[in-house]
């Protein structure tokens, strides 16, 4: 497979399914959770979501960019 065509599966993987499908998951288990919470708990949990989200992103780039073998 040629790396553009893996960028492009790769991006629209990321972009169409995980951001959506993780975006929703962390605002449910915000709506549910942190309401009640003390300002410490929300600050390690927003810090911990936001710093979730790029793990997919880091195992696809060297697949993305991996040459195709012969």
């Amino acid at each position: 497979m040629s790396p553009r065509i893996k960028k492009l599966i790769a991006t629209l993987i990321i972009i169409l399914v995980w951001l959506p499908v993780y975006a929703l998951f962390v605002m449910g288990i915000a709506v549910h959770v942190l309401p009640q919470a003390a300002w410490y708990v929300n600050l390690f949990f927003y810090a911990l979501a936001g710093s979730l989200w790029i793990l997919p992103i880091g195992l696809a780039l060297p697949w993305m960019y991996r040459e195709p073998q012969p």
